[in-house]
This record gives structure tokens, sequence and C-alpha cells, in this order.
């Protein structure tokens, strides 16, 4: 009897084994820069560019007050959480993890490199498609907390302006990169830039590392729960193989897996 948590391992290691790929799409030429809004304002969404014809994104709805300038977690006394991801790394694997997510009606945010939208831009229409979030997380993913002020900021506003680009909106969240809380420093250059918060994260598998995927799913069933912030990574097939199981261990606890905003709104 093929029970529904055999499919999604089945349909989720088909994804991962098939080999499919994800060709490069050639940049049709970056449109002229918006200017970035005013920090604290709402981030709505813009024109998707996929193939030519803009694709309406919906508006995201307005955060509640009192939000801290670096988010953790969400309200504990809801029934969701949010799987963040680190958009990086090959896009076939990315595609694998995205429709393994479908396949289970769950929504996540994907915080973009920006150089990783340079190389595939395909994939920022291919996230939005899928009704999940987008935002930034940096343009190179380096050491953004050991940077001046002149380097921090080349590296948030030129992601920043990749994602305007694709999407016609900068994305509402930032998050740091190689570190889960940032600087006071990167704090003010990010709202500055548009981001009236960070977005960080309470439960880290380490799925980055590759220590398995029945270790990155027993990590997230043992530290998450009720409002958690799930940081994860596209580029890990580890982490693919795990994403059925830690599904169905949320199912199964009565935890539904919605994006940032949601789980905030």
């Amino acid at each position: 009897m093929i029970t529904r948590r055999n499919l999604l391992q089945v349909t989720a290691s088909e994804a991962l084994l098939s080999g499919c790929t994800v060709g490069r799409a050639a940049s049709a030429g970056p449109d002229p820069a918006m200017p970035p809004p005013a920090a604290g304002a709402p981030q709505t969404g813009g024109a998707l560019k996929t193939g030519g014809t803009p694709t309406a994104v919906a508006p995201l709805p307005p955060l509640p007050p009192g939000l801290p300038d670096q988010i953790e977690h969400g309200p504990r006394t809801k029934q969701q959480l949010a799987l963040t991801f680190h958009g990086q790394g090959d896009p076939a694997l990315a595609e694998s993890l995205l429709t393994a997510v479908e396949r289970f009606g769950a929504r996540v945010t994907v915080l973009a490199v920006g150089d990783w939208l340079d190389a595939y831009p395909q994939l920022a229409a291919r996230v939005l498609a899928g009704g999940h979030e987008l935002g930034n997380h940096t343009q190179t993913h380096g050491d953004i907390g050991s940077m001046d002020a002149d380097a921090a900021t080349a590296e948030i506003e030129g992601c920043a302006r990749r994602l305007r680009e694709l999407t016609g909106s900068p994305g509402r969240w930032f998050r740091a990169s190689q570190a889960r809380l940032t600087t006071p420093l990167v704090v003010s250059l990010a709202q500055k830039a548009g981001y009236p918060h960070l977005l960080a994260y309470d439960v880290d598998p380490l799925d980055y590392t590759d220590p398995g995927p029945e270790a990155v799913r027993s990590a997230v069933a043992a530290k998450a729960g009720p409002g958690s912030v799930v940081s994860l990574h596209f580029g890990h097939s580890g982490t693919v193989a795990a994403l059925p199981g830690i599904l169905d261990d949320l199912d199964r606890r009565g935890l539904r897996a919605v994006t940032t905003s949601e789980l905030l709104t």
C-alpha cells in the first residue's frame, strides 16, 4: 500500500536522481534600476519577468508593529513555522527541492545570493511561481559582518538591485551572510537599503555540512516547533533527500510550513 509518506519520499528521490538540469538562461540585460523603497515601507510585489511576459506578483500583507530589528522566530502560539533556504548552488537541486515542497502543499522563503541569480536568473521566476517568498542574502555571500560600510552596502544593494531587475521588488527580507545574527552596522545599512527587519533564525540543522539526510531530518524534528524559523540550504543533495521526511514529521505534529511573511502576519 502506498502511503502519502512513501509517495513523497519516492517522488523527491526521483526528482533528485533524474539528472534534470536547469539551463543557464541568458539575461536580456538589466532594466533601469528602481530606487530603493524607504526604510520601513512595506515590500510589495512587482512585475515578474518570465520570457518577456510580466506576471503579477501579489502584494505582501503588512507586518505587525513591534517586531525586532533581527527576527529569530515567529509567534509560538501558531501551529506554523517557516522553512527558509539560502539560495545558492546547483539549480537542478533547487528545482528538485521546490518541487518536493510543492507536492506537500508547503511554502518556503528563499534568501537568494545575488551572483547565483546572475548565473541562473530564471530561478527567481521559479521561486515566485510556486507561491514562495524571495529575499536578499547578499551579492556574493562573503562575511558581511567583518566588512566596512562601503563593502557591506555593496553586498546588500547589489543583490537588492538584481532582485528588482528580475521581479520588480527587492523582496521583504534581508538575511546577513555567514552569521545567524549580525552587527549593528549591517542592521543599519540593511534598513537604509529598505529592509526594516533582518531575517535570522532559531533552528540550524547544519545541513550545509552534509551530515546526511537522516541527521538533517532528526535535527529539525528535535529543535523546530511552533513559530520556528529554520535555516536550510539549496545546493545540498542531503537536504533534498531529507525534505519529504521533514515535512512528514511536521504534518504529524500538526505544524504547517508557510512563508515567513505568513508566519509573522
